[in-house]
């Protein structure tokens, strides 16, 4: 394929609020102290403000207990192994192995006799501070610094599910000075605190998946990390589809909800929520070889006002969730059988797989833990990775071998097992010598549960010069400017490769691809430029160029317009009806569309690919 980005590569982006707004609830205060002798003029005292499972929020009290001023001041503390700061604020914090220090900043060393001043910080980890000295001496905050918090209890299991009703059960957390309580968490909220450990849950709705975990405190109250969790579908309800049934799956974006101004409602109120099998939610980033947030502001800060939000509740201020993962939760709770994937990768951040690649299991527990996190696991069935591409070129070169898409799909389908997916978005590249053969996808394939192959953005105006041709074509044509570059061509490959049509979906733009500076009317013609988009040079959604340019003829399975200079092609509901019956013919799985805010307000594009699929 054309190495000019996608329309995915628009990754408008907001600073993110602190990942401590959607913490689990608050930790009880714990003093560290030191030896025996304490400090003649100042204590630390230490407070986990709060912990959400995959971090937590830590704070130091610094007390003048001494009868003078002190003019500085430094905490030192450690931490066991795999647990760190990652961020603080009020104090210069350092660190040399396991050995943490925080050191006043210029406006707050100053401290009277009797005043107190506090620093904070993020971390990571499970691990409790240790060994504190304030000022050389030991913090003497009146508890013992080796109280350790709790481990984490076992993974529930469930009993006795009804329409409405479940039991919950798990083994017990262990702590060096005993377990008091735990907190139960449905979803990303925290429904009951219980001494023993099993709880029954009810008011629950028939048909509906919800997914627990147990968070244990001590009797210092001091919270551990969170279980497993677990999954659980009441019974009654609908159904779930066929396995074996089409796809039909509609890719959401995070940063749809900004300039778009398009909110997981919209898939209500378009009809296209009845119509769909499967979200993807694009994007999360690869970081550092793992799975990490994308926008955490969209996906779980912004607050939806009661028009804006699908079952027309307002959020709250403290509520543990909220932005897009809230939204689809409700979503789901309406239209229970959607399945919701979590997309990593895509145009812009695909360059982190490479090193992922470099320990796959270690990158798959990433993922996990961060899919799986108790706040939002309810909200998603498993994992879409969307590498552009494996061992070729895309926004940046890959060279991690043919091997590294089949070692991390199969490193994923063992750590998310087989009750979650676990899907790639593929090339299109039909070349003889593409990137289609540059990895070794039919050897992946037995650990996808299908393979979403992106054909799309074949010819663009990144050639600014032409010649104009179709960005989605479904066969071949005379004067095609590349041979290879169509669907029909990348699914021969990949059926050649040994991969069976029902592990692939066949890829439809919601969008068009344009030039300008165009005198011929047919495919083929000199250009000077990209047409001008509304967010992009050369791209335009359909829901404009319905209007703005309707069709006036097809090429290869694809419909085209001239309107005065500018030269687009795009599918239309009548182009997409022909695809998805060459779908059918071929034996694919079904159809995923690029993306849902490109579509009209009723969702005729979704439609068209519902209604070709039945």
């Amino acid at each position: 394929m054309s190495t000019a980005p996608p329309p995915r590569i628009r990754l408008f982006r907001r600073l993110a609020a602190t990942v401590a707004a959607f913490a689990l609830p608050i930790a009880g205060l714990v003093a560290l102290a030191g030896p025996a002798q304490a400090a003649a003029s100042a204590t630390a005292t230490y407070t986990k403000v709060s912990d959400w499972g995959t971090g937590f929020e830590g704070k130091w009290t610094v007390k003048n207990t001494g009868t003078t001023t002190l003019t500085s001041w430094t905490v030192e503390w450690d931490y066991p192994s795999g647990t760190t700061v990652t961020s603080a604020w009020d104090a210069t914090v350092t660190s040399s192995g396991t050995h943490w220090t925080g050191k006043n900043v210029g406006w707050n060393g100053t401290l009277a006799p009797g005043a107190t001043i506090s620093f904070g910080f993020n971390g990571a980890g499970s691990g409790a501070p240790s060994g504190c000295k304030v000022n050389g001496g030991s913090c003497d905050g009146g508890s013992n610094p080796t109280d350790s918090p709790p481990s984490a209890p076992g993974t529930p299991t469930a009993s006795g599910v009804t329409d409405t009703s479940l039991t919950i059960g798990w083994s017990a957390a262990t702590d060096d000075k005993g377990v008091k309580n735990y907190d139960v968490y449905r979803g990303g909220a925290k429904v009951a605190t219980v001494t023993g450990t099993s709880y029954a849950d009810s008011g629950l709705t028939k048909g509906t998946t919800y997914t627990y975990s147990v968070v244990a405190r001590d009797t210092a109250d001091q919270t551990g990390p969170a279980s497993g969790s677990v999954s659980v579908t009441t019974t009654g309800g609908t159904n779930p589809p066929d396995p074996g049934g089409k796809v039909k799956l509609g890719y959401f974006t995070e940063w749809g909800v900004y300039g778009r101004n398009y909110h997981v409602k919209n898939l209500d109120t378009s009809g296209s929520a009845a119509k769909i099998t499967h979200i993807n939610y694009a994007f999360g980033n690869v970081q550092g070889g793992k799975c990490t947030i994308g926008d955490a502001y969209a996906d779980y800060d912004k607050a939806y006002t009661a028009d804006q939000s699908v079952d027309g509740v307002a959020d709250n201020w403290d509520q543990p969730l909220r932005g897009n993962f809230n939204q689809l939760r409700k979503l789901k709770a309406k239209y229970p059988n959607i399945k919701v994937l979590w997309s990593f990768g895509g145009w812009t951040w695909s360059g982190g797989f490479g090193q992922a690649a470099a320990n796959p299991a270690a990158f798959a527990d990433s993922c996990y833990s961060l899919v799986e996190d108790p706040r939002w696991a309810d909200v998603f069935d498993g994992i879409d990775i969307d590498w552009e591409y494996p061992n070729a070129c895309g926004l940046s070169c890959d060279t991690s071998g043919a091997a590294s898409l089949k070692n991390v799909l199969s490193a994923l389908r063992t750590k998310f097992g087989s009750s979650n997916l676990v899907t790639a978005a593929i090339s299109a590249d039909g070349s003889n010598g593409g990137k289609l053969d540059a990895a070794d996808y039919a050897g992946a394939s037995p650990y996808v549960d299908f393979y979403n192959v992106m054909t799309y953005d074949f010819f663009g105006a990144w050639a600014a010069q032409g010649p104009t041709a179709p960005h989605s074509p479904l066969t071949s044509y005379a004067g095609i400017p590349t041979a290879g570059f169509n669907s029909e061509a990348a699914i021969t490959k990949l059926k050649g490769k040994g991969i069976a049509g029902s592990k692939l979906n066949l890829g439809i733009g919601f969008y068009g691809r344009g030039w300008t500076g165009v005198t011929q009317a047919a495919p083929g013609g000199t250009a000077s430029g990209p047409a001008q988009g509304t967010y992009e040079q050369g791209i335009e959604d359909y829901k404009v160029l319905k209007g703005s340019c309707p069709a006036t003829g097809t090429v290869a399975g694809t419909a085209y317009a001239k309107c005065g200079s500018n030269w687009w092609s795009y599918d239309t509901p009548a182009t997409i009806a022909g695809k998805m019956n060459w779908t059918k013919q071929q034996g694919l799985r079904g159809a995923f569309y690029w993306e849902f805010s490109g579509d009209t307000a009723n969702g005729e594009l979704a439609s068209a690919v519902h209604t070709g699929l039945q």
